[in-house]
């Protein structure tokens, strides 16, 4: 898996993209299977690579919460094997018709499916994701260049090393999936060159290093992942439901993109609402950063800056803001919000269909946690990441949305 440079390696990326783009579902399919059995026959190798990142980033004063976003285990092996064989089981967006027409002149017109070609993900601390990656690209017919991040570098390679193993037993060409193994930032900046060799780039992480990339890719970018979502509680809502769903949001994974980071408050329930939400969020010793009501009602809140309500945290710390109502509510997530997931907690109808119509994000939820925002969850099997823009796809990105459409048009002889 030793490349020269990286214009070598999207070379062979592209060769294999096209014995790939041909493959039938059968293959693909073996293809996976075999990869989801070789997670697990060779745990023991990524867990061991696994142990070294994350030692690595435990003295390096990496926090708690994103140590748990490095660490995998037995069960989460387990857990991303399984997650490989629901996107076999998935059907093959490739060669789909999405409908055929007949002109006056007598031609069929057929829009088809059809992969589209070399896909880049830039991204951070999370192992799985590189096998999550692999697996859609693999599913949709693209060839998968994968750059992670330097804290999961022994993870990602004991991960590719099985993931190509696999895929060039099962009879596909091992640079379906390849692994960038320079972990600086000029390599970023190489691969948002490669015009012509790549034809999607997709960044996964912090906000930072998306709008990096979106700002300087002269590579398609699908803009993924900065996940500053909010939960509004309505003065309606069911307080106790509140409390459950915004600790949900908050503490179930907060270093993932999907986790809550402001909490929106109805002025006419914060007195009630807010002590009965602090007492569950402090069994995860959650820090909130109040306005000055939030504070008022919650001495021990930290007095909130502006930044705050902007700041994707991953971490143990929420935004709190106490509104007068839904008009300041969709405002506040409009301003601050990343148009990723948002929710209200609220019991009337009328504001909830006014939230779902307003907040343009691209997960809105009534009466739910955040944290539902995934592929899995939403029947994609699993997801390449979190669309948080309005063209080609949003939301979470399955198979499906990595495939573009090819125009196949029959005649008998027409002319124009």
């Amino acid at each position: 898996m030793a490349y020269t440079d990286i214009a070598g390696q999207c070379a062979a990326a592209g060769a294999a993209a096209k014995t790939l783009a041909s493959a039938g579902a059968d293959v693909k399919n073996r293809a996976l299977d075999a990869v989801a059995q070789a997670l697990t026959q060779d745990a023991e190798r990524v867990l061991d690579a696994n142990r070294a990142d994350v030692e690595a980033a435990r003295k390096s004063g990496m926090s708690a919460a994103m140590l748990d976003r490095l660490t995998l285990d037995p069960g989460r092996i387990a857990g991303i094997a399984g997650g490989v064989r629901e996107i076999a089981l998935l059907p093959d967006p490739v060669g789909k018709s999405d409908g055929t027409t007949k002109t006056p002149d007598g031609l069929m017109i057929e829009r088809r499916r059809v992969p589209l070609g070399v896909i880049c993900a830039i991204y951070e601390s999370r192992p799985n994701v590189t096998v999550d990656i692999a697996a859609l690209c693999l599913k949709s017919g693209n060839s998968a260049i994968l750059r992670g991040g330097k804290e999961a570098f022994n993870s990602n390679l004991a991960l590719t090393g099985v993931l190509r193993s696999a895929i060039s037993g099962a009879g596909l060409p091992e640079d379906c999936v390849s692994l960038v193994t320079d972990t600086s930032r000029e390599s970023v900046d190489t691969l948002m060159s490669m015009t012509g060799r790549i034809d999607l780039l997709i960044p996964r992480g912090g906000a930072g290093l998306i709008n990096h990339v979106v700002s300087n890719s002269k590579v398609p970018v699908i803009q993924t992942g900065v996940g500053n979502c909010h939960v509004y509680v309505e003065s309606s809502a069911d307080l106790n439901m509140a409390a459950n769903i915004i600790f949900n949001a908050k503490c179930s994974r907060p270093s993932v993109c999907n986790a809550a980071e402001t909490l929106l408050v109805d002025r006419s329930v914060a007195a009630d609402f807010l002590p009965l939400a602090k007492a569950l969020l402090d069994t995860k010793n959650v820090e909130l950063r109040g306005c000055p009501e939030t504070c008022s009602v919650i001495p021990s809140a930290v007095p909130a800056r502006d930044e705050d309500y902007y700041t994707e945290f991953l971490d143990f710390i929420l935004a709190v803001k106490v509104v007068g109502g839904i008009d300041e509510a969709i405002a506040h997530i409009g301003k601050y919000g990343t148009a990723h997931s948002d929710a209200i907690v609220t019991d009337n109808y009328t504001l909830a269909q006014r939230f779902l119509d307003e907040v343009d994000s691209a997960a809105v939820y009534v009466n739910a946690s955040t944290r539902f925002t995934d592929g899995g969850v939403f029947g994609l099997g699993a997801e390449i990441g979190i669309s948080t823009q309005k063209l080609h796809a949003r939301g979470p990105l399955g198979v499906e949305h990595l495939t573009s459409i090819k125009y196949v048009i029959r005649g008998s002889g027409q002319i124009r």
